[in-house]
């Protein structure tokens, strides 16, 4: 049977569109908003049509210590193209790109996973340490 975390794929994000980029500061204060960018298609354009598209961007953070990572948030993107002319006929794209922010009082890392209609899962890590 075919596992999840086989479907994952990884790649820098320099030679591969579909990795989700994870923008955030190295080290926070201890319970500080920390603000996350998360995008596909940072270095390489990504594509944004009704045939392939990135449909979701999800962000977690995992405390050091602590067995699961928790959920920042998820985007959805859902212009890509299509209106009731059909497919690539509308002038509304959206921009696979978000903001997120989130705070924490222990150092972890955060990760993103992203879904390309085509291509399928991608992930990225990103370290975060606290100071104070």
């Amino acid at each position: 049977m075919t596992e999840l975390n086989e479907l994952l794929q990884s790649s820098d994000f320099k030679i591969e569109k579909h990795v989700p980029v994870i923008e955030a500061i190295d080290t926070a204060q201890k319970g500080e908003q920390i603000t996350v960018i998360v995008g596909v298609g940072k270095e390489i354009e990504h594509p944004n049509t009704t045939q392939h598209h990135i449909a979701w961007i999800t962000l977690y953070f995992l405390p050091d210590g602590e067995k699961y990572p928790i959920q920042i948030g998820k985007l959805t993107f859902s212009a890509h193209g299509s209106s009731v002319q059909g497919a690539d006929t509308s002038t509304v794209y959206t921009n696979h790109r978000g903001t997120l922010m989130f705070k924490t009082e222990k150092p972890g890392t955060l990760l993103a996973s992203s879904y390309c209609n085509i291509h399928g899962l991608w992930q990225s890590c990103k370290r975060l340490d606290i100071s104070g």
